[in-house]
């Protein structure tokens, strides 16, 4: 298979297998969602989706979070991890979207990358799944599974988007990655599965014998 066919053969298994995915992080809107992004980094979306309810009930717009001490922020937040550095980016950001721009989340990927603790990959899940806006956020499990299956040589998160986009049509970019990661987790997890055991790593490779170390993100 060229890297052509095996791309085309992911996008169309992920979409039997996913046609309709769910975006796993709840919330009600651009907001909610930016602070859930946020809080995902090396925390599950479970434990996520255990902890934004006790927040958002204390504040879950801007000018309600800037009214909040940041060390409670912090005490709510500590079950995600790295709670210092959550608490002070949202702190942080809620205060610059209600003195810079009316307490609205920019649909602008170039703006949310200057707020606080928003680095690129979580202003492309806000730019996605808030906005409508074609992205392409790469996760570990996306990074993971590009170089499983043969569709980047894994170099870097940057590299690896990059190759992800000119391989596939933008209008699948933002279903593709939600169906990328629900794969990785279901069947092809770091542990579960080498490159040599999940279904779509034998159909791309069906004579791949040694396991593919992945390079980290």
């Amino acid at each position: 298979m060229t890297k052509k066919e095996r791309a085309a053969y992911v996008l169309k298994r992920l979409e039997e297998l996913y046609p309709n995915p769910p975006i796993p992080l709840d919330h009600k809107d651009a907001y909610t969602l930016l602070i859930a992004v946020l809080l995902s980094a090396q925390c599950t979306d479970v434990r996520v989706n255990q902890i934004t309810p006790i927040l958002f009930e204390r504040a879950d717009t801007p000018e309600a979070m800037v009214q909040v001490p940041e060390e409670e922020i912090r005490e709510i937040i500590r079950p995600c991890g790295l709670a210092p550095m959550k608490a002070k980016g949202i702190a942080g950001l809620s205060r610059m979207l209600v003195d810079q721009y009316g307490g609205q989340v920019p649909a602008d990927m170039a703006a949310l990358e200057t707020f606080p603790g928003v680095g690129h990959k979580t202003a492309s899940v806000v730019m996605s799944q808030a906005f409508g806006v074609p992205s392409f956020p790469v996760d570990t499990h996306i990074h993971r599974l590009a170089q499983r299956w043969g569709l980047t040589d894994g170099k870097s998160v940057v590299q690896t988007e990059r190759d992800l986009k000119r391989l596939f049509p933008e209008s699948s970019w933002n279903a593709l990655h939600l169906q990328i990661i629900y794969y990785g987790r279901e069947h092809c997890s770091a542990r579960g599965c080498d490159g040599t055991v999940c279904e779509i790593c034998r159909t791309l490779y069906p004579d791949r014998k040694r396991p593919v170390k992945a390079k980290k993100a």
